[in-house]
């Protein structure tokens, strides 16, 4: 399964926002990250799809769309008609899931499910069949720049062993505290899509260095 990096425009500078992703085109991510937050779910405010349908009309890269909003399902229709191609929603704030689930499939976008660092894996087994990728998160989500949780490392392991008695070819995505140290390790236990912000956007060594050390690792 291909590695993917998915460069996350949270810690972006959004006075140069066309600049920053055209750079982070150019030296070869394959996806770009859009964290939605809405105050609520998280304690952070982002953004919302207007600036979605902005960076559609930046980049023809796809465009990876974390829900981390109350009542997602809402909303979904409006990421989806701004141009997200990749729409994941959280197990832990969704009684109904699957529908939710089912609600991106049916606007032909593909589903993602999110479990973040304190959620067991097991919470996700009823959906793993309505589902294009998982979302793992390896920090407690609503801001950028937080160190990786180690632990994260034995849930991807866990993950890609079910995945495999299954027969399932789902990607695993890593969301929080990814570097070029983290992303080595992230792959090794079974990671296939990296999220990073900080480390892409705030490196000294630039946005292009930054790339080439999360795709060497």
């Amino acid at each position: 399964m291909k590695n993917t990096i998915s460069a996350s425009i949270l810690n972006s500078d959004f006075g140069n926002l066309e600049s920053e992703i055209h750079k982070a085109e150019k030296a070869g991510v394959d996806w770009i990250h859009l964290d939605i937050m809405d105050g609520h779910f998280v304690p952070n405010i982002s953004f919302g799809p207007h600036i979605v349908s902005i960076c559609r009309k930046i980049t023809n890269l796809p465009l990876d769309v974390h829900l981390m909003i109350s009542d997602p399902e809402k909303y979904i229709e409006h990421f989806a008609d701004a141009g997200a191609d990749y729409i994941s929603v959280h197990v832990e704030n969704n009684p109904h899931i699957h529908r939710t689930l089912q609600t991106i499939r049916l606007l032909d976008k593909h589903p993602g499910i999110v479990i973040n660092p304190g959620t067991p894996i097991e919470s996700i087994y009823g959906v793993l069949d309505s589902i294009d990728f998982v979302l793992l998160m390896s920090v407690n989500p609503g801001f950028g720049g937080q160190a990786f949780i180690p632990e994260t490392l034995n849930k991807i392991e866990r993950l890609s062993k079910v995945f495999l008695e299954r027969k399932l070819n789902i990607p695993i995505e890593v969301d929080g505290g990814i570097n070029e140290n983290t992303a080595i390790q992230a792959r090794s236990a079974g990671a296939n899509i990296l999220v990073a912000g900080s480390f892409i956007f705030k490196n000294k060594l630039g946005i292009s260095k930054a790339v080439k050390l999360l795709s060497t690792g």
